[in-house]
Protein backbone atom coordinates (compact mmCIF):
# COMPACT_ATOMS: atom_id res chain seq x y z
CA UNK A 1 0.00 0.00 0.00
CA UNK A 2 1.54 3.83 -0.93
CA UNK A 3 1.22 6.53 1.05
CA UNK A 4 -2.10 8.87 -0.56
CA UNK A 5 -0.04 12.12 -0.05
CA UNK A 6 -3.17 14.32 -0.73
CA UNK A 7 -5.09 12.26 1.82
CA UNK A 8 -2.21 12.68 4.00
CA UNK A 9 -1.96 16.08 3.45
CA UNK A 10 -5.60 16.89 4.20
CA UNK A 11 -6.25 15.33 7.13
CA UNK A 12 -2.60 16.31 9.05
CA UNK A 13 -3.87 19.85 8.74
CA UNK A 14 -7.09 19.33 10.47
CA UNK A 15 -5.06 18.62 13.27
CA UNK A 16 -5.88 21.47 15.52
CA UNK A 17 -3.27 23.97 16.52
CA UNK A 18 -2.99 27.41 18.61
CA UNK A 19 -0.38 29.88 17.84
CA UNK A 20 2.68 30.62 20.34
CA UNK A 21 5.02 33.15 19.64
CA UNK A 22 8.10 31.39 21.11
CA UNK A 23 11.07 33.40 22.19
CA UNK A 24 14.63 32.17 23.06
CA UNK A 25 17.61 34.76 24.54
CA UNK A 26 21.24 34.09 24.29
CA UNK A 27 22.97 36.82 25.61
CA UNK A 28 21.96 39.87 24.24
CA UNK A 29 20.49 38.01 21.34
CA UNK A 30 16.82 37.35 21.42
CA UNK A 31 14.91 36.00 18.54
CA UNK A 32 11.16 34.82 18.18
CA UNK A 33 9.17 33.04 16.18
CA UNK A 34 5.48 31.68 15.70
CA UNK A 35 5.18 28.44 16.63
CA UNK A 36 2.26 25.80 16.04
CA UNK A 37 3.15 22.09 16.98
CA UNK A 38 3.27 22.55 20.55
CA UNK A 39 0.96 20.50 22.96
CA UNK A 40 0.65 20.01 26.65
CA UNK A 41 2.63 16.77 27.90
CA UNK A 42 1.65 15.93 31.06
CA UNK A 43 0.60 17.45 34.09
CA UNK A 44 3.19 16.84 36.56
CA UNK A 45 5.65 17.72 36.28
CA UNK A 46 4.24 20.30 33.88
CA UNK A 47 5.57 19.71 30.01
CA UNK A 48 4.94 21.04 26.49
CA UNK A 49 6.18 19.71 23.53
CA UNK A 50 7.22 21.95 20.73
CA UNK A 51 8.28 21.20 17.63
CA UNK A 52 11.11 23.69 16.20
CA UNK A 53 12.46 23.35 12.42
CA UNK A 54 16.14 22.15 12.81
CA UNK A 55 18.01 24.74 10.48
CA UNK A 56 16.54 27.73 11.94
CA UNK A 57 18.48 29.92 14.56
CA UNK A 58 16.29 29.46 17.10
CA UNK A 59 16.67 25.83 17.13
CA UNK A 60 20.38 26.03 17.80
CA UNK A 61 19.67 28.72 20.57
CA UNK A 62 17.31 26.32 22.18
CA UNK A 63 19.74 23.24 21.65
CA UNK A 64 22.51 25.62 23.72
CA UNK A 65 20.52 27.53 26.21
CA UNK A 66 17.87 24.54 26.73
CA UNK A 67 15.38 27.44 27.84
CA UNK A 68 12.72 29.13 25.37
CA UNK A 69 9.19 31.17 26.40
CA UNK A 70 5.73 30.43 24.47
CA UNK A 71 3.21 33.41 24.82
CA UNK A 72 -0.52 32.16 24.24
CA UNK A 73 -1.77 34.73 21.62
CA UNK A 74 -5.45 35.76 21.76
CA UNK A 75 -7.87 35.36 18.92
CA UNK A 76 -7.42 38.61 17.46
CA UNK A 77 -3.51 38.74 17.48
CA UNK A 78 -3.30 37.19 13.92
CA UNK A 79 -1.23 40.26 12.36
CA UNK A 80 1.35 40.15 15.61
CA UNK A 81 1.36 36.36 14.44
CA UNK A 82 2.24 37.05 11.00
CA UNK A 83 5.42 39.40 12.16
CA UNK A 84 6.77 36.41 13.73
CA UNK A 85 6.92 34.62 11.22
CA UNK A 86 10.18 34.67 8.99
CA UNK A 87 13.49 34.55 10.85
CA UNK A 88 15.23 37.74 12.31
CA UNK A 89 17.98 38.03 15.21
CA UNK A 90 18.37 40.80 17.89
CA UNK A 91 15.97 43.14 19.73
CA UNK A 92 14.96 45.23 16.66
CA UNK A 93 12.26 44.57 14.02
CA UNK A 94 9.87 42.19 15.79
CA UNK A 95 10.23 42.67 19.52
CA UNK A 96 9.79 46.54 18.47
CA UNK A 97 6.27 45.45 17.14
CA UNK A 98 4.62 44.77 20.64
CA UNK A 99 5.58 45.25 24.43
CA UNK A 100 7.43 42.72 26.57
CA UNK A 101 8.94 42.09 29.87
CA UNK A 102 11.70 39.83 31.12
CA UNK A 103 10.28 36.69 32.94
CA UNK A 104 11.43 35.34 36.29
CA UNK A 105 14.02 33.43 34.09
CA UNK A 106 14.95 36.23 32.12
CA UNK A 107 13.13 34.95 28.47
CA UNK A 108 10.49 37.53 26.77
CA UNK A 109 6.93 37.63 27.65
CA UNK A 110 4.35 39.37 25.92
CA UNK A 111 2.56 42.45 28.06
CA UNK A 112 -0.29 42.08 25.49
CA UNK A 113 -1.09 38.01 25.08
CA UNK A 114 -2.94 35.93 27.22
CA UNK A 115 0.18 35.27 28.72
CA UNK A 116 3.36 33.16 28.70
CA UNK A 117 5.34 30.40 30.28
CA UNK A 118 9.13 29.95 30.45
CA UNK A 119 10.20 26.53 29.69
CA UNK A 120 13.35 24.41 30.71
CA UNK A 121 14.27 21.83 27.75
CA UNK A 122 14.26 18.33 29.75
CA UNK A 123 14.53 16.07 26.49
CA UNK A 124 14.46 16.26 22.86
CA UNK A 125 14.22 14.20 19.73
CA UNK A 126 15.98 14.83 16.67
CA UNK A 127 14.07 13.33 13.87
CA UNK A 128 12.72 14.63 10.35
CA UNK A 129 12.94 18.38 9.58
CA UNK A 130 12.49 19.29 13.50
CA UNK A 131 13.74 18.41 16.90
CA UNK A 132 10.80 17.61 19.15
CA UNK A 133 11.61 20.02 22.39
CA UNK A 134 10.31 18.12 25.60
CA UNK A 135 10.25 21.01 28.11
CA UNK A 136 9.13 21.76 32.20
CA UNK A 137 7.58 24.59 32.53
CA UNK A 138 9.18 26.69 35.52
CA UNK A 139 7.32 29.77 35.35
CA UNK A 140 3.73 31.17 34.55
CA UNK A 141 2.42 34.98 33.92
CA UNK A 142 -1.58 35.19 33.11
CA UNK A 143 -2.21 38.80 31.83
CA UNK A 144 -5.92 38.25 31.20
CA UNK A 145 -7.26 34.64 30.28
CA UNK A 146 -9.29 35.53 26.84
CA UNK A 147 -10.19 32.85 23.36
CA UNK A 148 -6.78 32.02 22.12
CA UNK A 149 -5.64 32.01 18.09
CA UNK A 150 -5.93 29.17 16.65
CA UNK A 151 -4.40 27.95 13.09
CA UNK A 152 -7.84 27.08 11.84
CA UNK A 153 -9.67 30.18 12.05
CA UNK A 154 -6.57 32.49 10.55
CA UNK A 155 -6.65 30.88 6.71
CA UNK A 156 -3.44 29.50 6.97
CA UNK A 157 -2.17 26.50 6.80
CA UNK A 158 1.23 25.06 7.94
CA UNK A 159 2.22 20.98 7.27
CA UNK A 160 0.52 18.22 5.74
Amino acid sequence: MTLDLEAKKILLRKIPHGIFICAVRENEDIIGFTARWVTQGSFAPPLVVMAVRSEGSSHGIISRTKQFSLNVLRADQKDLAAVFFKPQRGLGGRFDSTPYSFGEFGLPLLDDAIGGIECNVVGSVENGDHTVFVAEVVSAKLNKDDAPLILSDTGWSYGG
